[in-house]
């Protein structure tokens, strides 16, 4: 994929292996003025979470978006005015129809294109940038059936361009202070997780008339776990899926679906036209994956009742393990009290990750604490270096194709379900990638 090396490194590394001498001050004013070459982002998108993504990325050194693309004018504009508010240029707007991205994607100034579209654009954005050899990021999920997750494999193996999802609980300061523990050995050999997420999204379903939003329109659809991003973000690098392991198969189950209709009526009454149509959504979608070397994930789904939020991750290992819920840990033979619960904070403190350590106030100050300007801060780096993308197409899908899997699981009386093997056999042999610490 992108480990070929560019023409740049080739010219580079042939001349060190040549002259055997160190760098010169011209070639180290060329490696610094690549290095701060602008990175060019499209964006597909600019609603409420799109416009969020771009008010982060326009204050950031070195990047600047030449073009936008929203079916809706008024989200175009506003778009446009996010930019020149930060002093970079008017990006073009791109608007005619849902599928004028196709002719974004096709500039010459574009590095990348961030995709924060509904979901069901997420693939068909994503493999058009690839195809029109860009960087693809896109928000959660990456795609929505078994055969988009396929798309975007082999696009990204075809194009040799990377493709990220934001999955942004990937990179918050706890569960990377988690990830350094578990490789630090500290909760022994991984054996099992549970993981969850648990958020009333009501207000996000429907408007504020009680009608559904485009989201709220995939509760209709469908009956799954529809929203397991969220849960499996840091999952994946605690227990070196794609890194040693991978999912193998998973069963799902499903709840009777009251939460929704039970909220609508308390707020709009019995005659809302809303509280009458035939949602397919259970109110909690339950699944356990078995991974190939054995050990199990508990993935949770809970979005449609009353309650405070929570993730309720839980990882364990042999020799101890942490719980988000408690804001604890407990280690076998380093915690002050036999099988106690001990507070986390320390050991975040201890093992913070240098992602945090070193991100500047104004990337802290972002979205949700953070994780999202550290998320796009990692993704650009690798735009402008040329590498991986923090977040490959892998495990970018392998987080997704819980929602397929998962409703075909649901539909067939929860008989357990394989998961394909999107990395052809890579994962047996891969080292850790993901956010690997110095």
């Amino acid at each position: 994929m992108v480990n070929r090396i560019v023409r740049r490194e080739f010219l580079a590394q042939g001349m060190a292996a040549a002259s055997a001498v160190v760098a010169t001050p011209l070639l180290q004013r060329a490696a610094a003025a690549e290095e701060e070459k602008p990175v060019r982002l499209g964006f597909v998108g600019v609603g409420g979470r799109g416009t969020g993504l771009m008010q982060i990325v326009v204050r950031m050194q070195g990047v600047t978006v030449p073009a936008v693309c929203d079916v809706n004018p008024a989200a175009v504009a506003r778009a446009q005015k996010v930019a020149t508010d930060a002093n970079q240029e008017k990006p073009e707007g791109y608007q005619k129809g849902p599928e004028d991205f196709r002719r974004m994607v096709q500039r010459d100034d574009l590095d990348a294109v961030i995709t924060a579209t509904p979901w069901e654009w997420h693939t068909p954005v994503a493999v058009a940038a690839m195809q029109a050899g860009k960087y693809a990021a896109t928000e959660v999920p990456a795609a929505l059936t078994l055969e988009e997750c396929w798309q975007l494999v082999r696009t990204s193996e075809a194009s040799g361009m990377p493709c990220m999802m934001l999955e942004n609980w990937s990179f918050r300061r706890d569960n990377l202070a988690v990830l350094n523990m578990i490789r630090a050995g500290l909760l022994g050999e991984i054996v099992h997780c549970h993981c969850a997420h648990s958020h009333n999204c009501m207000h996000w379903y429907f408007d504020g008339q009680g009608n559904p939003r485009w989201s709220g329109e995939h509760l209709l659809r469908r009956n799954a776990d529809q929203y397991p991003t969220h849960s499996l973000g840091p999952v994946l690098s605690w227990m070196d899926i794609h890194c040693g392991d991978r999912i193998d198969h998973l069963v799902a189950m499903s709840t009777r679906s009251l939460g929704i209709k039970d909220q609508l009526v308390r707020k709009y009454g019995d005659d809302h036209p809303a509280a009458k149509l035939p949602y397919q959504q259970g109110d909690i979608i339950t699944t356990l994956a078995k991974t190939a070397k054995g050990n199990t994930i508990v993935v949770n789904m809970d979005m449609q009742l009353p309650r405070p939020y929570d993730n309720r991750w839980m990882i364990q290992g042999t020799r101890g393990l942490y719980n988000e819920q408690r804001n604890a840990v407990y280690l076998e033979g380093v915690s002050p009290q036999h099988e106690q619960w001990e507070p986390f904070p320390p050991y975040q403190e201890k093992y913070d990750h240098s992602l945090w350590k070193n991100a500047s106030a104004e990337i802290l100050s972002t979205g949700h604490g953070g994780p999202d300007g550290i998320e796009l801060r990692e993704f650009i780096a690798s735009v402008r270096k040329r590498t991986q993308a923090p977040i490959d197409v892998y495990d970018s899908v392998v987080m997704s194709v819980i929602l397929p899997l998962s409703q075909q699981s649901i539909a067939q009386g929860s008989l357990p379900v394989k998961c394909p093997d999107f990395t052809g056999g890579k994962w047996e042999s891969a080292p850790p990638k993901f956010a690997v610490d110095s």
